[in-house]
């Protein structure tokens, strides 16, 4: 299957514009790259009914997080459905703004109120520092819900690439700690190894580097996230580790045929559907690792964010 016309074009607008690898920047650098590419190809923002930055507390100090709730009809009076949103950026990238578009999408599409997770950023804050602050903000929501005007029994928790992963173990340490109960989880081309020998034919075939994503800059992540090599084989870091996958949230995994990610995401989706987990598993044809960031100029993209939106709708309304 080829690259699609769009993905292929903006490939090309990304490499006519020069400079460096992101792996080869300082991260200050790498971190305006990213937000650069990502705000002028995305999508524009949907209206929201109210928007607000907030603080709040966390075992290794505060956590920005930003709320938006959805317009609704003057008739709705019932709590609405919660849906915390863990950016990517490969732990050390990526920020409130990157995902500001994705999260008012989800918002308005999917009729929840979303938080968004500014959790600590590697290099500064290693590994497990991301994942407790995902936690914390997931348990946060919990006990704040009805005052934010939403129903504590219908939280759902997505993630993309980095994002993917803290969102898959945020599942699997609430299912370990009995709780939050998680309703659903959307897992958007989540690295779910951190281990860079795992062999996935996409990893080979598609880590090269000309396909936004490469295994260069997944080694750059790593170092920048991990504290040593022994930390790719806990399953806070790698989730596909973890020994039992059986009683996580019914799940949605969304992933890229040219994203070296792609076969270890399809080989979570089966490794839950074979713990019992209600999964379903869409591969997006002729695009890349982030295609859901780039809907401004990306079909797929768009495709994208309304499966996902669609799904955490449905899940959540059926949820008790």
């Amino acid at each position: 299957m080829p690259l699609d016309a769009q993905t292929r074009a903006l490939l090309d607008q990304v490499a006519a514009a020069g400079g460096p690898p992101m792996y080869e920047m300082p991260v200050p650098e790498a971190r305006a790259a990213l937000k650069s590419i990502t705000l002028a190809v995305d999508a524009p923002g949907t209206k929201v009914r109210e928007l607000a930055d907030r603080t709040i507390p966390g075992r290794g100090g505060d956590i920005p997080v930003r709320i938006y709730w959805p317009v609704v009809a003057d008739s709705a009076t019932e709590p609405l459905s919660l849906l915390l949103l863990i950016h990517g950026g490969g732990f050390a990238l990526g920020d409130l703004d990157t995902h500001d578009n994705v999260a008012r999408y989800y918002c308005h599409h999917a009729e929840t109120i979303v938080i968004s997770v500014d959790y600590r950023l590697a290099p500064e804050n290693k590994f497990p520092a991301a994942v407790e602050d995902c936690y914390d903000a997931l348990c946060w929501a919990h006990r704040n819900a009805p005052d934010l005007g939403a129903d504590a029994g219908r939280i759902a928790v997505t993630g993309d690439s980095a994002g993917g992963n803290l969102g898959a173990v945020v599942c699997q340490l609430a299912r370990e700690r009995q709780g939050p109960r998680i309703a659903y989880q959307a897992l958007v081309y989540p690295v779910v190894t951190m281990d860079l020998d795992a062999v996935y034919a996409s990893r080979t075939e598609m880590g090269t580097g000309e396909y936004f994503l490469g295994m260069q800059d997944m080694k750059w992540f790593n170092n920048l996230y991990l504290n040593s090599p022994d930390d790719v084989s806990n399953p806070l870091a790698s989730p596909i580790l973890a020994g039992n996958l059986a009683g996580l949230p019914p799940a949605l995994i969304v992933t890229a045929s040219h994203d070296p990610l792609c076969d270890e995401g399809a080989d979570y989706a089966r490794r839950l559907r074979a713990a019992g987990v209600d999964v379903e598993y869409r591969c997006f044809d002729g695009t890349i690792h982030g295609f859901m960031s780039f809907s401004g100029v990306l079909d797929a993209g768009k495709k994208g964010l309304e499966l996902v939106a669609g799904c955490i709708r449905s899940a959540l309304k059926n949820s008790t």
